[in-house]
């Protein structure tokens, strides 16, 4: 029953995951709002929600702010790891699609091989080779779709998602031994609310600037929306992996540019090109590769 309930937590969370990104997109085609202040909002919002939550529970939520060697860790992971993916992410559908942008994210497990064989200065085992190999090979199909005179996207896309994969690396070692002491949404809730904080500050008149955006019912219903299944796709993601092995959340994942492809499919007559969708399941068949030749070198 238990690996029934982490297959559909991570089948879920995917898919809500998968369905933030068209969403995103929505607002930035129908409204002249800015990244930034979409992510301070969302941030802020779902960061107070998260920790008061856990707090009416009775947790202890000032528990790791309060130990200094875990401060730095924290504000760490919700700048470079919380805020970084979640702006990188926002900033590739900005300048592609919700559904390259999410496709994108999968270089991840290429940048998480690379760090892990640098840290241990080995080589990585051949079969994570060749899988990094066909992600690649399906990464150029979908930059260019089949044509080798040019990009179909264009060099500020592939900049941001490149950025976005980095990002989701870091994201998914830096925050293990956090998790570990604290639990998972505690660590959530205060990354997003650091990160909302710190982009806040870099930025400190957007929200007079742009807050007259949300008197728009449209727009202010889609942000709501997008805080909510935002935030409880990161929870059943990452909750899931309590019960399932990584193997199985990463193949699950697969559900996230499948749901965003359909979304975009419907809602906006987005269709990848032939060589690109053909790239787009490459990459996803590298990726799992990667997740099964890893396991096999863990055992």
């Amino acid at each position: 029953m238990e690996r029934i309930k982490g297959i559909t937590m991570i089948v879920v969370g995917a898919m809500l995951w998968g369905a933030t990104g068209p969403m995103m997109e929505w607002m930035l085609a129908n409204s002249a709002i800015s990244v930034p202040f979409m992510l301070i909002i969302r941030l802020l919002i779902a960061g107070t929600f998260l920790l008061v939550f856990l707090k009416v529970k009775g947790q202890k939520i000032t528990a790791p702010i309060r130990q200094k060697i875990w401060v730095r860790p924290i504000v760490i992971f919700g700048i470079l790891g919380m805020l970084g993916v979640q702006y990188t992410f926002v900033s590739s559908i900005q300048t592609s699609n919700a559904v390259i942008a999410t496709l994108f994210q999968f270089l991840a497990p290429i940048y998480i091989i690379i760090f892990v064989s640098w840290k241990q200065k080995a080589y990585p085992p051949t079969a994570q080779v060749l899988g990094m190999a066909v992600t690649i090979v399906g990464l150029f199909f979908l930059l260019t779709n089949g044509s080798l005179s040019g990009f179909a996207l264009s060099p500020v896309a592939v900049l941001w998602g490149v950025l976005v994969g980095f990002t989701f690396a870091f994201y998914t070692l830096y925050p293990v031994r956090l998790m570990q002491e604290w639990g998972v949404l505690l660590v959530v809730g205060w990354g997003m609310l650091i990160g909302g904080f710190a982009l806040m500050l870099m930025n400190p008149l957007i929200i007079i600037k742009e807050i007259h955006y949300l008197l728009e019912w449209e727009i202010a219903l889609m942000l709501v929306l997008v805080i909510i299944v935002g935030t409880l796709a990161f929870v059943l993601f990452l909750s899931s992996m309590t019960y399932i092995s990584p193997v199985e959340t990463s193949i699950l994942s697969s559900f996230e540019p499948l749901t965003a492809m359909v979304i975009s499919v419907i809602w906006f007559g987005q269709v990848l090109g032939m060589w690109q969708l053909a790239g787009g399941i490459v990459m996803l068949i590298g990726v799992t590769w990667l997740s099964v030749a890893g396991s096999r070198v863990e055992t």
